[in-house]
């Protein structure tokens, strides 16, 4: 395996993007629009660039690692890849047509970033359901040392293994978790985070208070509003969706204070706004 595609240049597309390409992998990074890859290809050279101050990589991986990396808006580049690997947004009927479109070669294995849906039912989109995985990246992918390999039903134990050799390679810790919605760490996590939102939202404390309660009172790095913000409140939306829907389990229903945020566009960091504004130099509460 050598030639990686990724489907999705946002924060997790070009997070994987950067560790394939560093790992030696020669690696195709796709958008709907060249000039949202190019912004990813800019964030990548900056992340090496902080690596090589920090003296964790050397100029000349980086500049190689760089190199490596092409642009495409077509995933017709896709067609000698060996794997390729969908982190577009968590949407399933996107991901799906997503799918749909991709023209690979026989051999060629298939995952998807998805942080909670289905990887059987996804699996059934594609031509090649023995050949394709979950492989749920951490953001930010660089730094994050775990990757989760989630099979579905279809999944062959030879596609299994390609996909822990490819973890080790980029340096990434793997666990297997079972096709049971949103995995392992996001079954256990997105719960905490919209419990937080829910606390928030019935006043039994501030946004500061409720974060250093977690981080000083659990050992939290982070406090669950920051993380919330940090994840993507669109995306934690979904994920308690997927969950609620899955399961019928009305413990799993969504913040309506989340409900209201995503609503108004405001994703967290990557929008400027959650529950901290991010237009100033330091985030600054905004509740």
């Amino acid at each position: 395996m050598q030639s990686i595609g990724v489907i999705g240049a946002g924060l997790m597309g070009n997070g994987i993007a950067h560790v394939a390409a560093l790992a030696g992998y020669d690696v195709i990074l796709s958008d709907v629009e060249m000039a949202r890859a190019e912004a990813a290809r800019a964030t990548i050279a900056k992340n090496l660039g902080r690596g090589v101050t920090k003296g964790v990589v050397t100029q000349a991986d980086a500049d190689a690692a760089l190199a490596r990396i092409a642009l495409t808006t077509d995933n017709a580049a896709f067609a000698d890849a060996d794997l390729v690997i969908e982190a577009a947004t968590e949407n399933e009927a996107v991901k799906k047509a997503i799918f749909a479109g991709l023209k690979l070669k026989h051999g060629a294995l298939l995952a998807t970033n998805t942080s909670s849906i289905s990887i059987t039912r996804l699996a059934a989109a594609t031509d090649r359901p023995d050949r394709f995985t979950g492989l749920h990246f951490f953001n930010p992918v660089p730094l994050m040392t775990l990757v989760e390999i989630i099979p579905g039903l279809a999944t062959s134990a030879a596609t299994k293994s390609a996909m822990h050799e490819f973890a080790a390679r980029i340096g990434k810790t793997a666990i297997e978790a079972a096709d049971s919605p949103a995995f392992i760490v996001n079954r256990i996590l997105c719960p905490m985070l919209n419990e937080a939102i829910f606390a928030l939202g019935d006043g039994v404390g501030s946004v500061v208070d409720i974060d250093t309660g977690l981080k000083l009172g659990a050992n939290h790095p982070m406090g669950p509003l920051t993380l919330a913000d940090f994840v993507g409140l669109d995306t934690l939306l979904s994920i308690m969706k997927v969950m609620q829907e899955a399961t019928g389990d009305p413990k799993y229903r969504p913040a309506p204070l989340l409900v209201k945020y995503v609503e108004a566009g405001w994703y967290g960091k990557k929008s400027g706004r959650g529950f901290y504004d991010y237009s100033g130099p330091e985030p600054v509460p905004t509740r």
